[in-house]
This record gives structure tokens, C-alpha cells and sequence, in this order.
């Protein structure tokens, strides 16, 4: 009897991050009434910054043991074969989709015809040295051959692709590559390798359970650090009102139509079940603006409360988190016709369906970290001919955006872990 009581007594997690999460504006905005804007950013936002730095010190350990127990799952390179067709081929599936969709609600709402001519070149001003920064480094990734992308994913050095969260597609390469070759090898012969990934595996998930005991203080931080550093940009996001309010309702659509949609076509879980699951995710993923962060606790809840296997959640999920970026996609196509839209440039339907390549292209190779679709954003500009100097518009309110289409990110890995897992074992009967 006293057990119940105390499970009763006890919050679940999203609880517990959306109380962090509600306390951590209230504070924000008390902080800005009072003037201890500097109390915050020296003594509350690093709060968040070591939580982040958490999130992301398990990253890279977490997608390597998770993607080769995840292949020797398989059992065979035929299972292997089978799933990873199936998973990269509904992946780049979604992504049209959530592309087309930005398309679509971006023409019909049209915000950039009531954007105020007179703030363009206050923007373009304000934000020119971070344009310069991101031109930059789009200018080096134009640069390279078309083939440049795909001979980045194979790395030169392990240790140096293990070094940085921004190199997951080399650690996923990596981790296929070894599962591989522990599958052909023959587990007779790897076990004690098996049996050190199963126990690796287990010291993670531990640790991850101790990093999420801290998430409420640290999304409270980092909601609070939020608040502060953009209070003097509200004028700015008012004044894009429309043009977040088209992208949000964009990123609605793909969260409560599409998904829904997939996974009552293709999948057993009810939307109930799927939605409460993914909750804690998506707030967690709100907070951070990382997929590549939130994938912890993306694979815990996939897992226990999803009920998707261990084989395909330790697959799917952390390949999704480098190439499947809807929310970031969708934004991409929504950013490029709205600016389009602002400096008075009339996009062919020719230009559409290449911002729609570009966007689905693009989006592959997007780190899941904060603001990592800003550079890919420039390459889908320059595609139709935008000029890099309209980012400066966006820039103010990027980071809003960037928190929501996380949130879509990671609700299309678990959407797509699921349909996976369940037409896997339809398929296996």
C-alpha cells in the first residue's frame, strides 16, 4: 500500500520537464522586470549549458553501441538489407512530404508580402557579421565536388569522427561497418565482442538515467537563458508574425495529420499511446533544440512504452537523427519562398520543385544540433537564385523555429521507428 502511494506521489518525467520548462520562462520574464539579466546569464543559463553538454557527451557512445547491437541484432545481412532499405526509404518519403507541405503553405498564406519594407535594411544591418560567418562556410561546402558529401561520411580517422557530435554520419558508418563485419565473422567467434557491447550498452543507459534526473533544472535554465537573450528581439518577432505562424502551422500539420495518418496505415500503435509516449521527447526536444541530444531518451521511450524492439530501435533511431529532418526540411522551404516572397522575386514552378530537391537533399546531411540547418538553409537559397543577405531577416527568430522543428524531428524518428518495427514483425509471421 505504501508503494502505490509513493508511485502515486511520483511525477513522471515530462511532468517534471514541463514544470522546468514553466518555471523557466516565468523566471526569464521576472528576470527581465528586475533587471537580473546579468544574474541569468552568469549563474542560471550555464545551468543549462552543462545539461546540454551532457545530452551531448552520451551522443556519440550511444549511436555507436546502439547501431552495432543494433546490426548483429539482425541476426544476417539479409535482416540488415531488409530494414535499412525500408527505413531510409520511408525516411526520404517523409521528407518530400514535410517539403511539399512547406511549399504548399507558404504560397497559400504568402507572409512575405505583408513583411515592412522599411526594417529590411535595419536587419541586413544588425545581422550582417552572422551572415558573413555562414556564407563562409556555405561557400567551402559549394566548393566541393557533388560528391563531397558522400565521401565525408567515410571517415579518416575514427578517433577524429568520434571527437565531435557534427560527425554522426561517419560514427554511423563506422558502427554499420563493424556490426558487419561482427555478423560475417560469426558470433561463435565475437561473443566476448557481443557481450562487451551488451554491457557497454547497459553502463549508457545508466548514465542516461542519471542525466535525466537533471533535465528539469536544466531545461529550466535553459528556458530562463532563453527568455533573457531575446527579450530585446521581440519587436523583431512581431514583426514576423505571419512568417512563424506559417512555418509553425506547417510543422502542425506534419505533427498531427501526416504522422497520424502513417502511422494508422502502416502501424498498430494507437495514436493515444504514440502521442503520450513521445511527449516527454518532444518537450525534451523543445528544450534543447537537438535531435542528436533528445535520441536518449527518443530510444528509452521507443522501447518501453512503444513497445518497438530493441533491433530496430537501436537502428532506426539513431540513423534518423542525421537523415531525417522533416521539421528542418519543411522550414528550409518555407524560409527560402518567404524571403523570396520579401525581396519581390517570383519563383517558376521549375524553382520550386529544385527548392524541394535541395531542401530533401539538404536536410540529409543537416548535424541534429542547434542551428545546424542555418548553413544548409544558404546552399537552398543560392539553389534558386535568393540572395544570401536576406537570412539576416530571419535570424532573430531562428532559434524559436529551430526548438519547434526539433520537435517534428524527433516525432518523425519515433513515427517511423514504429511502422518499421511493426511491418518488420508482420513481415517475420
Amino acid at each position: 500500500m505504501k508503494n502505490e502511494t509513493q508511485n502515486r506521489k511520483h511525477l513522471p518525467l515530462y511532468a517534471k520537464i514541463l514544470i522546468g520548462m514553466a518555471l523557466g520562462v516565468g523566471f526569464g520574464f521576472l528576470a527581465i522586470t528586475l533587471n537580473w539579466g546579468s544574474f541569468v546569464r552568469d549563474w542560471v543559463a550555464p545551468f543549462g549549458a552543462i545539461f546540454m553538454r551532457l545530452l551531448k557527451l552520451i551522443a556519440v557512445p550511444l549511436v555507436l553501441v546502439s547501431l552495432v547491437l543494433g546490426v548483429v541484432s539482425l541476426k544476417d545481412i539479409k535482416s540488415l538489407s531488409r530494414i535499412g532499405l525500408k527505413t531510409i526509404l520511408i525516411y526520404v518519403c517523409t521528407t518530400i512530404i514535410a517539403v511539399s507541405i512547406g511549399l504548399a503553405m507558404v504560397n497559400l498564406i504568402k507572409p512575405g508580402n505583408l513583411f515592412p519594407k522599411d526594417k529590411q535594411a535595419e536587419f541586413v544591418e544588425r545581422y550582417q557579421q552572422t551572415v558573413t560567418e555562414r556564407e563562409s562556410l556555405m561557400e567551402q561546402v559549394k566548393s566541393d565536388s557533388p560528391m563531397q558529401p558522400i565521401v565525408d561520411i567515410v571517415p579518416e580517422n575514427i578517433f577524429q569522427a568520434f571527437s565531435s557530435n557534427s560527425n554522426l554520419l561517419q560514427v554511423i558508418f563506422f558502427a554499420l561497418l563493424f556490426g558487419v563485419a561482427l555478423i560475417c565473422v560469426g558470433q561463435t567467434k565475437t561473443g566476448s565482442v557481443i557481450r562487451f557491447f551488451q554491457q557497454l550498452n547497459l553502463i549508457l543507459l545508466k548514465i542516461i538515467d542519471f542525466i535525466m534526473a537533471f533535465a528539469p533544472l536544466g531545461v529550466f535554465a535553459l528556458m530562463a537563458g532563453l527568455i533573457v537573450d531575446y527579450a530585446g528581439d521581440v519587436g523583431i518577432i512581431s514583426s514576423l508574425g505571419m512568417y512563424a505562424l506559417t512555418v509553425v502551422l506547417a510543422l502542425a500539420v506534419i505533427i498531427f495529420l501526416v504522422y497520424p495518418l502513417i502511422l494508422r496505415l502502416f502501424s498498430k500503435k494507437r495514436l493515444g499511446q504514440f502521442f503520450k509516449a513521445v511527449f516527454p521527447v518532444q518537450m525534451l526536444a523543445f528544450s534543447t533544440s537537438s535531435s542528436a541530444a533528445t535520441l536518449p531518451l527518443t530510444m528509452e521511450r521507443s522501447q518501453k512504452n512503444l513497445g518497438v524492439s530493441e533491433e530496430v530501435s537501436n537502428f532506426v533511431l539513431p540513423v534518423g537523427v542525421t537523415i531525417n529532418m522533416d521539421g528542418t526540411s519543411c522550414y528550409q522551404a518555407v524560409a527560402a519562398v518567404f524571403l523570396a516572397q520579401v525581396m519581390g522575386l517570383d519563383l517558376t514552378f521549375g524553382q520550386m520543385l529544385l527548392i524541394l530537391a535541395t531542401a530533401t537533399i539538404s536536410s540529409i546531411g543537416t548535424p541534429g544540433i542547434p542551428g545546424g540547418s542555418i548553413v544548409m538553409l544558404m546552399i537552398v537559397l543560392d539553389s534558386v537564385g535568393i540572395p544570401i543577405e536576406g537570412l539576416a531577416l530571419i535570424l532573430g527568430i531562428d532559434r524559436p523555429l529551430d526548438m519547434l522543428r526539433t520537435v517534428v524531428n524527433v516525432t518523425g524518428d519515433t513515427t517511423v521507428a514504429c511502422v518499421v518495427d511493426d511491418t518488420n514483425k508482420t513481415e517475420s509471421k
